[in-house]
């Protein structure tokens, strides 16, 4: 599978953004995805995952009550809806496919990054 990141882009804090991850290749079902990210001079985080039919999300503590991930299989995309954004969720944002796992594990499918800046 291929994965194809988008929306990143600079937001003021308290502000929203919307990334969306585009899949080509096999059947989109056939995957759990999952959102990480990585800001400059730290390990990359787990942001969030849903599993492959969308029944089940999971999110880390840091974004919960403000992060979204949803999923459209008929339109092979999905979706990190962010808001209350802060300066701390700065970061490059990727997103994550795999066949038999969902979480906060290890995927087998990366995508680009797209940037995410927030400004205080």
């Amino acid at each position: 599978v291929q994965l194809q990141a988008c929306g990143g882009g600079l937001v003021q804090a308290g502000g929203s953004l919307r990334l969306s991850c585009a899949a080509s290749g096999r059947t989109f079902s056939s995957y759990a995805m999952g959102w990480f990210r990585q800001a400059p001079g730290k390990e990359r985080e787990f942001v969030a995952a849903i599993s492959w039919s969308g029944g089940s999300t999971y999110y880390a503590d840091s974004v919960k009550g403000r992060f979204t991930i949803s999923r459209d299989n008929a339109k092979n995309t999905v979706y990190l809806q962010m808001n209350s954004l802060k300066p701390e969720d700065a970061a490059v944002y990727y997103c994550a496919a795999d066949e038999s796992r969902v979480g906060d594990v290890t995927y087998n499918y990366w995508g680009q990054g797209t940037q995410v800046t927030v400004s205080s």
